[in-house]
């Protein structure tokens, strides 16, 4: 179990801060921020783990469980939620009060619909993919016996050489369908392989870090900010730091279908959303920022959260943006809809064309660790 110094008098804990871990300390009236560059290469790997563990909404069995042998590496306690939530405990400096700190580790996917008479699968999204995006991609079919086929998505005008409205014709669950890598040429032919409905089809996130610093792949909302998480929790490990108070770091599932962080543990009084930071249009945000959402689709977050979270910010020297996302929901959402009595805010890395092919940089997930730290008192 991890265990570290608690200690009471805020002078005694800058001056041990100073002296032994060299993380965020005042002096004349400056505030220093924590250099985790030695932690990109932990950070990048958290986040190559979780990207190469299939996990749609409903199949997240596996990825929470990854977690856990992360958490347990780290000497760190975990649970998990009857509905499949990870939950780890990290005792804090001050037990008056307990916070919360959420990443979703479910994403985006489809499920085979029916089975054509030609052998094709026609299949429904799970949560809200960019359907055209999936044109051309490959991707497995599990079966409830746990066989994966290989497959791809395609239109079902695939061929240019062939259909007149090849390039023309809708990119959506109507006219596309996944064709298997077996000899089938009929729905009895797919059906004696054990593919049926209700089966899942996990899509190619095509993970790759390029060597100027870039996360390229699907599923960076929100596995992104879980690898940011894990990373604390590495630092906090590897520092022998608390936070200043009781945190759970909450691993939500069902996220993008809207009811992830639904059911919270008792006695929290705040959640720090950490999901990815919206790009575009008249937004501010960049792939190198850290986003502070203001309010999205549901509305405003906490006034006090947000602007506490904006005065770290600055204080730390941090990269950062407050914007409006206009398409949006969190698990802070999901929480106060279910009527959880908890203060709230969202921030998360800048990541370029969500729900796509994403994409975001070191630099974002650096400063969005720094304000996680610096919420948490580190």
């Amino acid at each position: 179990m991890h265990k570290c110094t608690k200690i009471k008098s805020d002078e005694m804990l800058s001056v041990a801060i100073k002296r032994i871990f060299g993380v965020y300390w005042k002096k004349k009236g400056r505030v220093r921020k924590m250099k985790i560059a030695d932690y990109q290469h932990d950070l990048f790997t958290y986040a190559k783990l979780l990207l190469g563990i299939d996990s749609p909404t409903g199949y997240t069995t596996r990825v929470v469980d990854a977690i856990g042998q992360v958490a347990e590496s780290l000497e760190f306690g975990f649970e998990k939620t009857t509905k499949g939530c990870g939950l780890i405990h990290v005792p804090g400096r001050d037990n008056s009060k307990k916070v919360a700190v959420s990443a979703h580790i479910d994403t985006l996917g489809a499920m085979v619909r029916s089975i054509s008479s030609d052998g094709m699968l026609k299949f429904t999204p799970v949560g809200g993919p960019i359907l055209p995006t999936l044109d051309g991609e490959y991707c497995k079919v599990l079966t409830r016996d746990d066989t994966a086929y290989s497959g791809t998505i395609l239109s079902l005008s695939p061929a240019v050489h062939v259909f007149p409205d090849a390039s023309t014709r809708p990119r959506d669950d109507v006219n596309m369908a996944v064709r298997i890598d077996e000899p089938v040429k009929s729905k009895e032919d797919v059906q004696n392989l054990g593919i049926r409905p209700g089966d899942y089809i996990f899509i190619d996130p095509k993970t790759v870090i390029t060597s100027s610093g870039f996360l390229k792949s699907r599923f960076i909302d929100d596995k992104g900010s879980a690898a940011c998480l894990l990373t604390v929790l590495k630092i906090l490990h590897d520092k022998n730091l608390c936070p200043q108070y009781d945190t759970v770091f909450f691993f939500s599932v069902y996220e993008e279908t809207g009811h992830g962080a639904s059911y919270l543990p008792a006695g929290l009084s705040e959640l720090l959303a950490v999901d990815m930071g919206c790009i575009g249009d008249d937004l501010s945000c960049t792939e190198y920022d850290v986003s502070i959402c203001a309010k999205d689709s549901h509305g405003p977050y906490d006034y006090e959260m947000v602007s506490r979270l904006i005065r770290l910010a600055e204080e730390r020297k941090l990269d950062y943006a407050v914007d409006i996302y206009p398409r949006y929901g969190s698990d802070v959402g999901a929480a106060w809809s279910a009527g959880n009595d908890v203060k709230g805010a969202l921030i998360g890395p800048g990541v370029h064309a969500s729900h796509g092919m994403e994409r975001t940089h070191y630099k974002g997930m650096e400063n969005t660790i720094q304000l996680i730290l610096a919420y948490l008192g580190c």
